[in-house]
């Protein structure tokens, strides 16, 4: 298997100190105490991402669920200060009056590429109303759209909006518009992988999965299966998983099977997946030369 392909990663969170609030803390301690570093500032991402070729960048507001308030404009920043290594993505938050606005102009006067929204974050579902002029906007701009799909450690954030099953109407409404699934919509990833199988404008990314090494091998397993390889992508929710554990958590999927007769995950999957281009896919017109 070849290991000096490019690497992108798709799936990196941006946060400056003080978009950590109290609840944050308060939350992640119960499911994960002691093991991540919080820094997640623009310098923190360039040194990380020192062995990815490209990664797509987003600053999330989820301050009553999750607990962190983000902004574009520090994505905006982070992108001047690192061009060669950043592509920022605006964050829709249609709890805000001025949502459309500030998505607009995220994207048109900040230079963002796409689009991150989380559901099960902020309460609104996928078919609520307020959600109707983001998919038009994104789809007449050629603007992808990765949305978070699967659990969450928050207290308040419905199981139900992240289940990647209610995409499927979004995706045939709008077939034009390119939806990334996040995580796999674990713990439902079987859904999310029907979903990716069914509809052409849909697509998926491993991020934050290698570290419940069961659900991930059976995921790819799956993934073999129904033939979905090629529209997985390689991610790594940094500042809650780094680059290396990443990467060593998906060429060391088979480790946990050693010694059985359960089928593996084929080199060929795992180096299709690790070394996953979405600026060849993601857009009908890639927003970044390689």
């Amino acid at each position: 298997m070849e290991h000096d392909k490019l690497i992108f990663d798709c799936h990196v969170n941006i946060w400056e100190e003080d978009h950590y609030l109290d609840l944050y803390y308060d939350q992640l301690g119960r499911v994960r105490q002691g093991e991540l570093q919080q820094l997640a500032d623009a310098d923190t991402l360039y040194a990380e991402m020192e062995s990815v070729a490209k990664a797509i960048i987003f600053s999330p507001r989820y301050r009553y669920s999750a607990g962190v308030e983000g902004d574009d404009n520090v994505t905006a920043a982070a992108v001047e200060k690192y061009p060669d290594k950043f592509v920022g993505f605006a964050f829709v938050d249609p709890l805000r009056i001025d949502y459309m606005e500030s998505l607009r102009n995220s994207i048109e006067h900040l230079g963002l590429k796409g689009v991150k929204f989380g559901p099960i974050y902020s309460g609104v579902p996928l078919d609520d109303p307020r959600m109707t002029p983001v998919y038009t906007y994104c789809q007449q701009n050629d603007i992808p759209i990765t949305m978070h799909m699967g659990t969450t450690f928050a207290t308040n954030a419905p199981l139900e909006l992240g289940r990647s099953i209610h995409v499927e109407p979004v995706a045939l409404q709008y077939p034009d518009l390119k939806i990334c699934l996040a995580h796999m919509g674990h713990p439902w990833f079987e859904e999310c992988i029907a979903v990716v199988r069914k509809q052409p404008n849909v697509y998926t990314e491993i991020s934050a999965l290698y570290y419940r090494p069961w659900q991930f091998y059976n995921i790819l397993v799956a993934s073999q299966e129904y033939k979905i390889i090629d529209k997985i992508f390689f991610g790594t929710d940094f500042p809650f998983t780094t680059v290396d554990e990443s990467v060593e958590g998906l060429l060391n999927v088979n480790s946990l099977i050693s010694g059985t007769r359960l089928p593996s995950v084929t080199e060929e999957c795992i180096s299709t997946i690790l070394h996953s281009n979405p600026f060849n896919h993601w857009w009908h017109s890639p927003p970044v030369n390689l």
